[in-house]
Formats: C-alpha cells, sequence, structure tokens
C-alpha cells in the first residue's frame, strides 16, 4: 500500500512538472538565441579621452626638453673624448695614468647619464600626476619620455662600449 500511494505521488509529480513548462501542450520554449544572447562577449569599444591643453604641463615639458638637449649634447661631447682616452689606454696597465685618466673620463660619462636618467623619472612623475587625478595621457608628455629614455639607453650602450675596450681592473 505504501507503495502505491508513492507511485501515485510521483505520477502526480510527473503531470506538475510537465505541465510547468507549456501552458499550451503544443508549443516548446525556443532554442533560438534569446536577444541578450545576440549581444555577445566581445569587450564594449571604449572610446579614448583626448587631453585637453595644459599650458603648465607644456612649459615644464619645454623645460625638460631643454634640460635633455644639454645633457644630450654634454655627453657627446664627453664620451668622444672618453672614446680617445680609452684607446690610448687599452695596451696601458691597469692603475696607470691613461688607465686612471680614461676612468675619470667614464666616470664623466655616468654623471651625464645620472642626469638623463633623473629626468626619466621627473617625466614618469609627471605621467603619475596626471594618472592619480584620472587624466588622459598626454601625448606630448609621453613623445618627451620615450626621448628620454633612448638617450638614456644610447647613453648606458656607449659606456658600456668604452668600459668593455679598456683592461678591466
Amino acid at each position: 500500500m505504501k507503495h502505491a500511494f508513492s507511485l501515485r505521488f510521483a505520477s502526480f509529480a510527473l503531470v506538475l512538472a510537465t505541465g510547468a513548462c507549456s501552458k499550451d501542450p503544443d508549443t516548446y520554449p525556443s532554442l533560438g538565441l534569446r536577444p541578450v544572447e545576440k549581444l555577445g562577449f566581445a569587450e564594449p569599444e571604449v572610446k579614448a579621452a583626448v587631453a585637453a591643453p595644459d599650458p603648465a604641463l607644456d612649459k615644464d615639458i619645454a623645460a625638460i626638453s631643454g634640460k635633455l638637449d644639454a645633457v644630450t649634447t654634454g655627453f657627446t661631447r664627453d664620451a668622444a673624448k672618453a672614446e680617445a682616452l680609452a684607446r690610448s689606454a687599452r695596451g696601458a696597465a691597469v692603475g696607470s695614468d691613461a688607465w686612471i685618466t680614461a676612468q675619470t673620463a667614464l666616470a664623466g660619462l655616468d654623471d651625464w647619464r645620472a642626469q638623463s636618467s633623473s629626468l626619466v623619472s621627473d617625466i614618469e612623475a609627471l605621467a603619475t600626476d596626471r594618472a592619480a587625478k584620472l587624466q588622459p595621457e598626454y601625448p606630448a608628455l609621453a613623445t618627451i619620455r620615450a626621448k628620454a629614455q633612448a638617450e638614456t639607453d644610447r647613453q648606458s650602450a656607449t659606456i658600456s662600449r668604452i668600459q668593455s675596450s679598456m683592461p678591466a681592473a
């Protein structure tokens, strides 16, 4: 008897469950795309914000550009001297006057590189300040940063090349 009750209950539950699927027994739910599925999974297109002109920042960029030009000129001039001194120190012993003079010239080049590296840091600080204020990227700032970084990289390569041409300590 218990078995007959559970069989009736299961039949009744099945009728209720299948009846809930559709009010009309001849209509079935659509297997087509729902409106939300037609949107796709691609990220929405985000319009880039355009930076408004900033005269104060333009003034800072001009000052940094002037300093970078001075550092580039000074480094190039001193690098030519350091290369000549390094050539004369190639056959000299470590600790000789020629070797010490060439090493001193290399130290001067390191100073120029430190100055250009400092300019890169200053530029990055300006960019970070803008980002902290949720301001868009400033194209002139990005341009001067790339120029300063390229100059710092060039200086590092020149110093390494000159250093490797001399006897190691």
